[in-house]
């Protein structure tokens, strides 16, 4: 008897949305393949990362839980200006970008997995759709899916008119060794989610496993996110970096100018609780803007975007992680049973879509109400950095 051939799906963004895609089609028997445009290592464009059912649900089918690569929390407290923390029980488990791309990669280290790759143009002719990079190589399957996030070169191709929006605000970062961080310090923020907020500013604090997947007491990481708004008139002032490099979506650790970097460490001074003022200028700061960029498509012919190729959603969600590996698993249940040669299941990747759009559509809504509770992105808040 011969067997049906397996669909070969091109991916394009080596992200952990594109590693779940690769785990969630191989599940369904399909040949996966990884084009991602950076050209060395990947840069964590977040962080820590929310413990979601999505992601646990993958982490159980490849062996794993999700106490074996998170930090355990055991409450909340809200920092104030003046006067003792307000706390309450409140457990949850918090991972890191970085642990997640691990646990995912290593399983799969023998798929196509090919770095410098910038997609440029995607063709459909027939049942085959070919990719064309930026180097000149092209690579052809039945199938390509766009989980190349904000940015993503598959959505511009597939739909050129979507273009994100700056949401109002900016997101610095830090992460840092544990090990690195005063001991009354840690003793404030270990076990706990830590969190201050007032009129455009709100920051937010927990630990999260070492570079490594450690979960050991001084081998883990303290990640912060301080949300500020800031005028986008000033964002290429923000974004400009050390190295000259241009950036718009993302500042590295190690590339903030120094003046501004000195006037990060005033604000937190002026603004912040002393614990988060000593953090701030204690790390390694990074930044993203956040943008806004509505769902609206998924499936094109013979392709489909997933995480925020689709769409974005603001981080207060906790959901940006989680929404891309569930994009993953209902893709690749509409797949399912489907071989080259057959006609596409149009109506499975129809319904995928409206299903997905409408969650899609009514989490990004909760996620600007979020923001606007926080006077984040809001007309007539406080805004900084403001050079006028």
């Amino acid at each position: 008897m011969q067997h049906a051939k397996a669909a070969r799906v091109v991916i394009v963004g080596g992200s952990v949305g594109g590693l779940a895609a690769a785990h969630e089609l191989r599940a369904i028997g399909a040949e996966a393949a990884v084009y991602e445009r950076s050209a060395g290592r990947m840069q964590a464009r977040g962080a820590g990362v929310v413990m979601q059912p999505e992601v646990e649900a993958l982490l159980v089918r490849l062996g794993l839980s999700a106490r074996e690569v998170s930090v355990e929390l055991r409450e909340r407290q809200q920092l104030h200006l003046h006067g003792r923390a307000t706390r309450y029980a409140a457990p949850q488990l918090m991972t890191a970008w970085d642990t997640l791309y691990r646990v995912l990669r290593e399983p799969v280290a023998g798929l196509c997995y090919r770095l410098d790759s910038a997609l440029t143009r995607v063709r459909v002719e027939g049942s085959e759709v070919t990719a064309e990079f930026a180097d000149g190589s092209t690579t052809q399957g039945h199938f390509l899916v766009g989980a190349d996030g904000i940015g993503s070169a598959t959505r511009r191709l597939l739909d050129p008119a979507t273009r994100p929006s700056y949401a109002g605000y900016v997101a610095w970062r830090g992460l840092e060794p544990e090990s690195a961080l005063p001991g009354d310090l840690l003793e404030v923020l270990t076990g706990r989610f830590t969190f201050f907020g007032s009129d455009g500013l709100q920051m937010l604090c927990y630990l999260v496993p070492g570079p490594d997947g450690e979960l050991e007491e001084g081998s883990r990481r303290v990640n912060w996110v301080w949300y500020m708004n800031v005028p986008e008139h000033d964002l290429p002032r923000l974004l400009a970096s050390r190295s000259g490099k241009p950036y718009t979506t993302f500042l590295p650790p190690g590339e903030i100018l120094p003046d501004i970097a000195a006037e990060l460490a005033a604000t937190a001074k002026a603004s912040l609780p002393e614990r988060f003022a000593q953090l701030v200028r204690l790390s390694d700061v990074f930044m993203q803007p956040v943008f806004d960029l509505a769902p609206h498509r998924m499936v094109a012919d013979h392709a489909a975007l997933i995480g925020d190729a689709v769409g974005t959603v603001r981080p207060h969600t906790a959901s940006g992680t989680s929404k891309a590996f569930a994009d993953a698993a209902g893709l690749a249940a509409a797949l399912r049973g489907w071989t080259p040669g057959q006609e596409l299941p149009a109506g499975r990747l129809a319904d995928w879509e409206q299903q997905r759009l409408l969650h899609l559509v009514a989490l990004s809504r909760a996620g600007i109400d979020l923001a606007d509770r926080s006077s984040l992105g809001t007309a007539g808040s406080r805004r900084f950095f403001a050079s006028e």
